[in-house]
């Protein structure tokens, strides 16, 4: 199995990263390796704490190209979102994303992800990548959000 996790302080409002993780239809505008994403559904919580999201990516590096799907929890009031596999060329895969406000301004945002391919080719090459892709993607959101809501 494979994982990593990351934390950074951003000067954005949790908030703002939140819906900026949670709009997972926009991935393939800036999210590298991600070459199509489709929401299969979208249902609150019985409890209205949030929803939860079916969604599919397709993911795109070099002469892969494979689909997943993927159950999402968003959860605004605890700032959380939780991602859970559900078909595709995974074995496991679990993320989760934290979002916090800091007394100071800005937020934390913490990222941990672990995973582990079906295809042992695939998570040989990945393995090789993988911290350093982890780095782009997470980099990838800090991009967006501030092309999205300026500098701080």
């Amino acid at each position: 199995m494979t994982t990593h996790s990351d934390r950074r302080t951003l000067p954005y409002r949790a908030d703002q990263m939140f819906d900026l993780v949670a709009d997972v239809a926009r991935y393939p505008e800036f999210l590298p390796w991600t070459a199509a994403a489709r929401i299969r559904s979208r249902v609150p919580l019985p409890d209205a704490r949030g929803e939860v999201m079916e969604a599919d990516l397709v993911i795109s590096f070099k002469v892969f190209r494979e689909r997943f799907g993927s159950r999402v929890t968003l959860l605004p009031g605890e700032g959380r979102i939780l991602t859970e596999y559900i078909d595709g060329p995974f074995k496991h895969l679990r993320s989760e994303w934290t979002f916090a406000e800091r007394p100071e301004g800005g937020c934390e945002v913490g990222f941990s992800v672990d995973f582990e391919f079906r295809n042992a080719i695939l998570q040989g090459v990945i393995g090789v990548v993988f911290t350093e892709a982890m780095r782009r993607i997470v980099g990838a959101f800090e991009v967006r959000a501030k092309q999205l809501y300026g500098t701080a």
